[in-house]
């Protein structure tokens, strides 16, 4: 899902994200492109999941926070070096919210892991997102049926199966029941 594309005179820059061909995704780390394929109906089933579960806990707490699922545009500095678009973001700062997308941190952002994903979720945007002040930033990882929580806000980290409640660390009182969804 996300393979690094070489290119031979300068990094690339924003400017190649936005020229890329209609329905073509890609994400910019530090020069980098890394393309991006079509997601799988498990992929696809838990961002709709996410997406649904926390945006109705936030409607029924009438909450300031919005919830985006992917492809949504995270700009997590200034100077448009780093462009992600994570599977789910949490914003509650609306002033970080433009047209274009989310212009710093969001403060909670999920990612399913997919086979072609996998260094990067637990490597670069593990540091990426915590340099950047994202407050929680959980990984979601299908095929091993785990969930790795790591809330930098308060530099601690858990891991859950499937089977387990996992409570979120930017609410109070969200949990999300994993064990209702099926994957056959």
């Amino acid at each position: 899902m996300n393979a690094p594309v070489a290119k031979q005179l300068d990094d690339y820059t924003i400017d190649d994200i936005y020229n890329l061909p209609e329905g073509q995704r890609a994400e910019l780390i530090d020069g980098e492109l890394y393309m991006m394929a079509a997601p799988s109906r498990v992929h696809q089933k838990f961002v709709h999941f996410f997406d649904w579960t926390i945006g109705n806990y936030i409607h029924s707490k009438n909450g300031d926070c919005e919830v985006y699922p992917a492809p949504f545009a995270v700009f997590l500095n200034a100077n448009h070096d780093i462009y992600v678009e994570p599977d789910i973001s949490v914003i509650c700062d609306k002033d970080k919210l433009t047209e274009e997308g989310c212009k710093g941190a969001p403060d909670w952002i999920i990612e399913i892991v997919s086979p072609s994903s996998r260094s990067m979720d637990y490597n670069k945007k593990l540091f990426k997102y915590s340099a950047a002040g994202v407050r929680e930033y959980w990984i979601v990882d299908p095929q091993k049926q785990l969930t790795m929580v790591y809330n930098f806000e308060h530099e601690t980290y858990e891991e859950h199966s499937f089977t387990d409640q996992v409570k979120a660390g930017i609410y109070e009182d969200l949990e999300i029941d994993f064990s209702g969804l099926h994957f056959e």
